[in-house]
């Protein structure tokens, strides 16, 4: 839709020439026709027809320099035709955006960890960091963002509820055009597809887009093939003592509910970042039989820790620490970086389900969502705590 706006724009500003030139002809014949009246006065239709070409043109010019955008909130957006410069709204559409269009981007909503910068280009560092909107807390730098004057504001991620009038209240702050893209594991293809065609990047949009719908639809095949009382029953585990969990059915906790047994159940489930707060004794009762750690939690002490002798994952070795470069393949935020998770997971505790290996999808993932080539020592790195011991 959007690309036969575009199409239309132009269509409108080459019909514009054509106005002007037929303005020009009938203002050519009547002079030649012209002849006296009975009252023998000139013929005064000359001045209309200039006022017609001039609205005609006026029109075209406007149509070919807007388009009009339904975003996936339903919001109807007016935008330039060419977007060249854009704002993430917070942390979740920075990611996708860096995958995206960096180049178009004119500022940051959080500043990059030097791993990061070593993947996304040192420009980086020099960037403004505007802050987040729309999420836990508003830290959005409003007159930072107005003077970097992006064409436009782009927020990803999950649909909530209330999320429509906050961005039309944001729109109208700023006087700067807000769009929602949603995100979500089971259909990211669909949200690069969608900013191609807002960014006017169709064969950028188009390649990850195949990318995304292929990696999803390679695990979900995989996953048809084992039955739901044959997954492994398995946490996720973050915070400094290990003490936090994601649950299942949470927005954060997609990657593991689609290939694994979640055993954390609760009855208020979190969708932040830092999951339930939990009690040692109520992992003991769901006793996992494997455990992942989120990067900065307990996997290289809990091991050694009597407190958690007894649990089964412990006890038989078999947990593993969650790669977190450039961000956490599993959630936080739960955006692109949820894509590496499921395919890393799933080949983890399957590895017969899978004609290829844990290495050659995480080289083929950086390699295309974000043009970087692992070397083979970085690769090992960013890998170590994560397979099979």
């Amino acid at each position: 839709m959007l690309r036969t706006l575009r199409n239309k724009g132009r269509a409108l500003a080459s019909a514009t020439a054509t106005l002007a030139l037929a303005g020009c002809l009938a203002f050519a014949l009547a002079g030649c026709s012209s002849s006296d009246g009975a009252d023998g006065s000139d013929a005064p239709a000359t001045p209309a027809v200039e006022q017609k070409v001039d609205a005609d043109a006026e029109a075209a010019a406007d149509a070919a320099g807007t388009i009009t955008f339904t975003d996936d909130l339903g919001r109807t957006v007016e935008l330039p035709a060419q977007i060249d410069k854009i704002c993430p709204s917070g942390f979740t559409a920075q990611q996708v955006l860096l995958t995206m269009a960096p180049d178009k981007m004119v500022g940051l909503a959080q500043e990059l960890t030097d791993d990061q910068l070593k993947i996304f280009g040192e420009k980086f560092a020099d960037y403004p960091v505007f802050g987040a909107v729309l999420g836990a807390t508003d830290s959005l730098n409003r007159e930072a963002v107005a003077a970097a004057a992006p064409q436009v504001i782009i927020d990803t991620g999950e649909a909530k509820e209330g999320a429509e009038e906050d961005l039309n209240a944001l729109q109208e702050q700023l006087g700067i055009p807000v769009v929602f893209i949603e995100a979500k594991l089971s259909d990211y293809g669909a949200a690069y597809a969608r900013l191609g065609e807002l960014l006017g990047m169709e064969d950028r949009g188009n390649e990850l887009s195949a990318y995304c719908d292929d990696a999803y639809k390679t695990v979900e095949t995989a996953m048809a093939g084992i039955p739901e009382d044959q997954r492994v029953r398995m946490a996720y585990l973050l915070g400094d003592n290990g003490l936090n969990a994601i649950a299942k059915t949470s927005f954060q906790g997609a990657v593991m509910d689609m290939v694994a047994d979640n055993v954390v159940v609760v009855d208020d489930v979190s969708g932040k970042g830092n999951g339930n707060e939990v009690s040692l004794e109520q992992i003991a009762l769901w006793n996992p039989d494997l455990i992942i750690f989120q990067t900065g939690s307990i996997y290289d002490t809990v091991g050694d820790d009597p407190a958690w002798a007894g649990i089964a994952a412990i006890d038989n070795d078999n947990y593993y620490q969650v790669p977190n470069d450039p961000w956490c393949w599993m959630n936080n935020p739960p955006a692109v970086n949820q894509l590496m998770g499921l395919q890393w997971l799933p080949r983890l505790l399957y590895p017969d389900a899978f004609d290829d290996s844990i290495e050659d999808v995480t080289r083929a993932y950086y390699s295309t969502i974000y043009h970087y080539a692992l070397t083979d020592e970085e690769l090992n790195d960013l890998i170590k705590d994560a397979v099979r011991k």
